[in-house]
């Protein structure tokens, strides 16, 4: 038997591919030889993550799931489909349990569940019509599996995307659509850097993680490209912990 982790050939679709950890994932699966489209709600942006990666470009702010899922349809009809689907693009608003207002609570879920779950069934809706076995990695988070504070409103959103993640895998499994979940600890992003800085707060998070340190992008990636390839072929409907043992606890 011969592992083959190449992705030569397939279309990707990575939601929120501007920077951070959805820069990274885009990176990695060109890398591996996949034709990657990555969306930004900003023209500008996804303007440059078009360039970089000589597709086009495809503007979508997931939480507007009329825009969404019409540019979503629109780049399917353009470029004739795509095989592969990368929810990445989330939120958090970090706040104690006794101070979320109800605007961040919405604006927290409309981005990391509805727009995840209604990109992923215009997708999978191509998928089932045209006969493709399709498949799609969800980026989720520890904070799904694990109580953190101030992450209530994330949690709770994270903690909806496993388990969505495990009611589309069954559903979808007959047509051949697979669904799987990346669940990473705290990573090294521009938009973790303040809560990762050097201080005390950063020091009591990573005595959290047996491994002793913090994730970086490519942590993620690697687990990212398994799930989506074929040396996952068997793999529907799992959420895989990038987290350095932190629930281990």
């Amino acid at each position: 038997m011969t592992l083959d982790f190449r992705l030569d050939g397939r279309r990707a679709l990575i939601t929120g591919a501007g920077r951070g950890l959805g820069a990274a994932i885009a990176h990695g699966l060109q890398e591996l030889g996949a034709t990657v489209y990555g969306t930004s709600r900003d023209r500008a942006s996804a303007e440059e993550i078009a360039r970089r990666h000589g597709t086009e470009p495809v503007v979508l702010d997931v939480a507007d799931v009329a825009q969404a899922t019409d540019a979503v349809s629109r780049l399917l009809e353009s470029v004739g489909g795509i095989d592969l689907l990368v929810n990445n693009a989330g939120v958090n608003v970090p706040a104690a349990a006794l101070d979320i207002r109800p605007e961040d609570w919405e604006a927290v879920q409309d981005t990391n569940v509805k727009g995840l779950f209604f990109v992923s069934q215009v997708v999978a809706r191509d998928w089932v019509a045209r006969g493709v076995r399709g498949s799609i990695v969800n980026i989720g988070s520890q904070a799904g599996a694990v109580a953190i504070e101030d992450r209530a409103t994330y949690g709770a959103s994270k903690g909806a995307v496993a388990q969505l993640t495990r009611n589309l895998a069954l559903e979808w499994a007959p047509h051949g659509i697979r669904v799987n979940n990346v669940a990473p600890t705290f990573v090294r992003t521009d938009l973790t850097a303040a809560t990762l800085a050097p201080g005390a707060r950063a020091d009591e998070l990573l005595s959290r993680i047996p491994l002793g340190r913090f994730g970086e992008p490519d942590d993620v990636v690697g687990a990212v490209a398994f799930l989506l390839g074929d040396a996952a072929s068997m793999i529907t409907g799992h959420s895989l912990l990038v987290d350095g043992g932190y629930t281990i606890h």
